[in-house]
């Protein structure tokens, strides 16, 4: 910690920026700063808190320009750039919409005993950390934080040290709100940084590997907190023999290569009817060659780089295993440098199988490993052949056949006639199987109130002896 770490450009490959991470002692002085803050926070009340909130959105649209230009030059990509900042817009003001019914004080009930009545009190945690990834750097920066806020926490983020950019434009924003800058803070840093700030707050949301998300989990239960984690993917699709051939190529296509595949909810495994196998490979193919690499200037294509190095690799190194082994390549196929920078185009592979690591392991790329069945059933249990559980699709000639198929399916959120749609759909609560993550839904109600704890009043309302107390 407090050592300088350097910073690549993912459309140049070059060594353009730094961070600095704070020392162990800044850190403890301001986690120590945003717990005093906190209390003041949580008592101004949820009124307060909102208008907070919507002033930190006007102060975001007013560096719209200068956010987008940083995510850009973070992830090497535009369009889903505007995207990404759109959708942390809309989500302050859904969660404002949401927060004043989502934590309103249940009345006071009576209990199973006549003369014991029950209050209950929501008690925000008071300091909560956030570990975000590189893919999506800003918003899954702030998918845990904003709810958090609105619940009257304060909130530590610590982004990925391979996009962090994008850093320094948002403190401004946050700079310029009262009350916010109090209780929000984001530093910088990489894994020992993270790590050091488990130990330091009451509660941590982690998003990103399997790997490091059991470091986070551990570390959680060393420090007895909360830890919830939304960990990889290796997202199936199922597409049975009745299913619109154009609307789930589409759909596939869009949910296996957007933001060039990096994305823990992107569709990494595909699962078709033997009887219309062909035909579907056939219009997946001719639809992935007319997408084009955003190169070399951002407008160009739909798929931009592969924003982290190491992850480069990582593809490269499936997309081998998987040709040794008997792989087809119909399109794409290769990791390749243009000037610095690492691409791949969107790629149809068949003739995989389970022993494959493209279908095995998370890739985070453009690649579409397609397989055939014969049955449902076995189509069911490719899907459910892997440690993840995130999310899938299921394609069929009628919303109750999918469903029917769906149902069989472990994964928390499963797009029937459709992919991905949980980047868009936020309203749904889902829990994250196997080990795709554990804790509380960041969808849906639930993703607010994980952040309180509740306090129980029971009040006894009549002076007589309890029945069960000892006699005299």
């Amino acid at each position: 910690m407090g050592t300088k770490i350097n910073v690549r450009n993912p459309r140049t490959g070059k060594i353009d920026d730094s961070i600095t991470p704070p020392t162990l002692e800044q850190l403890t002085e301001e986690c120590n700063r945003l717990r005093e803050a906190q209390i003041d926070w949580q008592q101004i009340g949820l009124e307060k808190r909102i208008e907070a909130m919507q002033a930190w959105k006007q102060a975001l649209l007013s560096q719209q320009d200068q956010l987008i230009k940083a995510i850009v030059t973070d992830t090497g990509r535009l369009s889903e750039s505007l995207t990404e900042f759109n959708s942390v817009i809309s989500s302050i003001d859904r969660w404002c919409q949401l927060a004043p019914e989502l934590l309103s004080e249940l009345e006071a009930k009576s209990t199973a005993i006549p003369f014991i009545e029950l209050q209950q009190e929501s008690i925000p945690y008071q300091l909560v950390g956030v570990i975000s990834p590189w893919n999506f750097p800003l918003l899954l920066s702030l998918i845990d934080t904003i709810p958090a806020l609105l619940a009257g926490c304060s909130v530590i983020v610590k982004p990925s040290e391979i996009t962090p950019r994008f850093i320094k434009p948002l403190r401004a924003t946050i700079a310029s709100v009262p009350k916010l800058c109090d209780v929000l803070a984001y530093i910088e840093g990489a894994g020992n940084t993270g790590a050091a700030l488990i130990e330091s707050v009451d509660l941590v949301c982690f998003t990103g590997s399997v790997a490091t998300g059991r470091k986070v989990a551990e570390a959680a239960a060393k420090c007895f907190i909360p830890a919830f984690l939304e960990l990889g993917g290796k997202d199936p699709a199922i597409v049975l023999s009745s299913t619109d051939l154009e609307l789930a190529t589409s759909a596939i296509l869009w949910g296996s290569v957007v933001n060039a595949g990096q994305s823990c909810l992107s569709i990494e495994r595909i699962y078709v009817a033997e009887s219309i196998f062909e035909d579907f490979i056939e219009k997946l193919v001719a639809k992935a060659k007319c997408l084009d690499l955003a190169y070399p200037s951002l407008e160009e294509g739909q798929i931009g780089p592969i924003i982290a190095q190491r992850q480069a690799e990582i593809i490269a190194a499936h997309l081998k295993e998987a040709v040794e082994k008997g792989a087809i390549i119909h399109c794409g196929g290769k990791v390749e440098q243009l000037d610095g920078g690492w691409w791949c185009r969107p790629t149809v592979l068949t003739q995989v199988n389970h022993a494959m690591q493209v279908m095995r392991a998370e890739t985070f790329g453009p690649i579409m490993p397609v397989m055939s069945f014969a049955t449902i059933k076995e189509a069911i249990k490719l899907a459910n052949d892997t440690i993840y559980g995130l999310s899938a699709a299921v394609f069929a000639g009628s919303e109750a056949e999918a469903i029917a198929v769906a149902t069989n399916i472990d994964a928390g959120a499963i797009s029937i006639n459709d992919a991905g749609l949980t980047a868009m759909i936020h309203e749904a609560e889902k829990s994250s199987f196997k080990f795709s993550g554990m804790g509380g839904s960041r969808m849906g109600a639930a993703a607010l109130k994980r952040f309180m704890r509740k306090k129980a009043f029971l009040i006894k309302q009549e002076s007589i002896p309890d029945p069960w107390w000892f006699k005299s």
